[in-house]
């Protein structure tokens, strides 16, 4: 006997039924309860596997949606997808997962690949946005939500962290605690994230009464390493807190300190963004800003299961929706209490 794919033949044969019921069984039709459990144990002891494409051919899905992230390895990333998948799992769809590294053309080839149709819908998280991504975002041959800022005009579902508000709380919440000279590490500027998290730290320093400082500033790439090698530059211009815009960058500026042997919080504060299970795991554990990432992915899925019909969706096509998370401090002991008028 040959050792390929199974076949609805060789099914039916292993069942005792005919080549008919077995396709019915296998593609939702319907049949006999009896039948049905043959069938679908027979599949099972033979090794059947259904081809998703072939599915979506005959009946237009596959059960397969895809989430495309920058990094795998972040744990703000982790979380969103096992928000993600608890939505999607219910639904009784496969989750597939891309790690893009924000490479801007993989990004496209992901959105683009919605035409293959190995994958009823998408939801992508770009940290930059480029007129190519507006338009393969408009022409995208399924539907697709965003895990990010965009401009008004994309007709795509998206749901946003509030980093220029998130920004503003870590920076307040340094100078509630004595901090007058705030460093802040930042990822690229010309990201979405970096550019609006710089946008927060700006406007908390005014209205702090705080004059920003080029020199108390460093933007590099979102990691630990960065953040250690951005911090020990930094630590040359005497900050009292140290704010970075992610828990990485905070954890690598954290490092730094201790390198030079200074005390966290006594010596330099140290905040980060995110709240990601990073932020618990350092010494002292971080304070940070949770900018929702279960409740983004959750609702990110949400929002696509409504586009595909299904999770209770009202009929029509609605026009794009766009809900934000709000940002929450969460005090850690690497800022210390705030300071007290004596």
């Amino acid at each position: 006997m040959g050792t390929g794919q199974p076949t609805v033949v060789s099914i039916a044969e292993r069942a005792g039924v005919s080549i008919a019921s077995v396709s019915r069984v296998l593609n939702g039709v319907g049949a006999r309860r009896d039948t049905v459990e043959r069938v679908e144990r027979a599949a099972s002891e033979l090794g059947y596997v259904p081809n998703a494409v072939a599915r979506s051919l005959k009946g237009g899905r596959t059960r397969q949606l895809t989430f495309a992230m920058p990094d795998i390895g972040n744990p703000v990333y982790v979380a969103m997808v096992r928000a993600i998948q608890t939505v999607t799992k219910a639904a009784g769809y496969r989750l597939l997962l891309h790690s893009t590294d924000a490479v801007v053309d993989d990004e496209l080839a992901v959105l683009r690949s919605l035409g293959d149709r190995t994958s009823d819908g998408l939801i992508i998280c770009p940290i930059r946005i480029t007129d190519d991504h507006v338009e393969a975002l408009r022409t995208a041959a399924g539907p697709v939500v965003v895990i990010g800022s965009l401009p008004d005009d994309v007709p795509v579902d998206s749901v946003r962290a509030d980093s220029v508000a998130g920004a503003e709380l870590a920076v307040r919440h340094l100078h509630d605690t004595g901090r007058r000279r705030i460093a802040f590490v930042n990822g690229p500027s010309d990201t979405v994230p970096g550019h609006n998290r710089d946008r927060g730290y700006r406007a908390a320093l005014a209205d702090c009464g705080l004059v920003y400082d080029p020199s108390l500033v460093r933007h590099t790439d979102f990691g630990i390493e960065s953040g250690a090698e951005a911090a020990e530059a930094l630590l040359d211009h005497a900050p009292d807190a140290v704010f970075c815009a992610n828990d990485q960058l905070a954890l690598g500026a954290a490092r730094a300190l201790h390198a030079r042997g200074l005390r966290i919080p006594e010596d330099v504060a140290v905040a980060g963004m995110d709240d990601s299970m990073l932020a618990q795991a350092g010494w002292p554990p971080l304070t940070s800003v949770d900018l929702g990432s279960t409740e983004r992915g959750r609702r990110a899925a949400e929002l696509l299961l409504e586009r595909l019909g299904i999770a209770g969706a009202s009929t029509g096509n609605p026009p794009p929706r766009s809900t934000t998370a709000p940002p929450r401090l969460v005090v850690r002991a690497s800022t210390g209490p705030a300071a007290t008028d004596s």
